[in-house]
């Protein structure tokens, strides 16, 4: 059977579209049926395909490197550091005041104690012939005024005995921690080698990692027993060299330098202020002075002051001034470092 020539074209054209054909549905059959757009999105879900977007330039002038994170740790230690320590400011308790001063006695004794105290002043002064608001006036300051002071005196007392020697305890851990020992054990070198009261401070810091307390909370509860910056300093110290690491013997060998360093300032502000303290006591000791002088030269000279309701006003008004003009002076001569 033959074709002509014409049919053999037809033929051979339709044989080319249907190939041209079948080639453009293999190539945009997903394009137009969404296959490829879900095999893209397959890939990017999977992790294949994903190209990390290119930064600006603000991110990456804001990009933080390892030393702003370092800095970052620093100041959120030092915040929560000063939020505690604003905490223990707005609650000084007496019982934590008794602690602070080294006593081993109850509230409850102080006041038993304070009331006594208040007693005996008040019927001594009601026994000499003084009025009756007089000896209400000396039994409120034997309850409230003479024990808080003894107790306070008690307290500062203690707290310069402790810094007397703690840039001592501090070498002794630093040599420790030199010759290989840890910390723990260094504190109980300390503890046992150190006279009160910073050996039985560390010691109760020691004694407290045995039931489970940790370093910074036991250096917190160091603190809360005395209340000065140097224990603060040994605090945050100890903080920050847990959290961004370090060699913390020779952050304690710098913090033994600063401490020695605010000691002998303390001791020239205090050589410096001096004379102003003795002027202040001359200035405050000389009425009571020329008083008692008066009263043994010329006895009834003074009288009126004590017989009269007049005298006893001026009197009253001058010892108040008199108080006052002491008070002033002492802010003024006092020096917080």
């Amino acid at each position: 059977m033959e074709f002509d020539d014409s049919l053999t074209q037809y033929a051979f054209l339709l044989m080319i579209a249907v190939s041209v054909g079948g080639l453009a549905i293999a190539l945009l059959y997903p394009m137009l049926s969404g296959s490829a757009e879900a095999t893209r999105r397959a890939r990017i879900v999977a992790g294949k395909d994903r190209t990390p977007p290119k930064p600006g330039l603000r991110a990456r002038l804001l990009a933080e490197d390892p030393k702003d994170n370092r800095r970052k740790q620093l100041q959120e230690s030092l915040k929560q550091i000063e939020e505690r320590e604003k905490q223990r400011k707005q609650k000084l308790t007496l019982r934590l005041l008794i602690s602070q001063a080294g006593l081993d006695i109850s509230p409850r004794l102080f006041y038993m104690v304070s009331l006594a105290l208040g007693g005996l002043i008040a019927g001594a002064i009601f026994i000499m012939g003084a009025p009756w608001y007089v000896a209400a006036v000396g039994f409120l300051a034997g309850t409230l005024g003479l024990p808080r002071w003894a107790l306070r005196y008690l307290r500062k007392r203690r707290q310069n005995q402790f810094l007397d020697g703690f840039a001592d305890a501090i070498d002794v851990m630093v040599r420790g921690l030199k010759a290989g020992l840890p910390v723990t054990d260094a504190m109980r070198v300390i503890a046992a080698e150190t006279p009160p009261p910073v050996g039985p401070e560390f010691m109760e810091v020691v004694e407290g990692q045995r039931i489970g307390i940790t370093m910074d909370q036991g250096i917190d509860r160091m603190f809360d027993r005395m209340p000065l910056a140097e224990v603060n300093f040994l605090g945050i110290v100890m903080a920050i060299q847990q959290k961004t690491g370090g060699n913390l013997a020779e952050a304690l060998n710098n913090l033994s330098k600063v401490l020695r360093d605010r000691k002998k300032m303390k001791a020239k502000i205090k050589a410096v202020s001096q004379e102003a303290k003795a002027s202040a006591a001359i200035i405050g000791s000389l009425p009571f002075l020329i008083m008692g002088a008066m009263m043994v030269l010329n006895p009834a000279y003074l009288n009126p002051l004590f017989e009269t309701k007049l005298g006893n006003i001026l009197l009253f008004g001058s010892a108040l001034w008199m108080g006052t003009g002491v008070l002033i002076m002492r802010k003024m001569i006092n020096f917080d470092f």
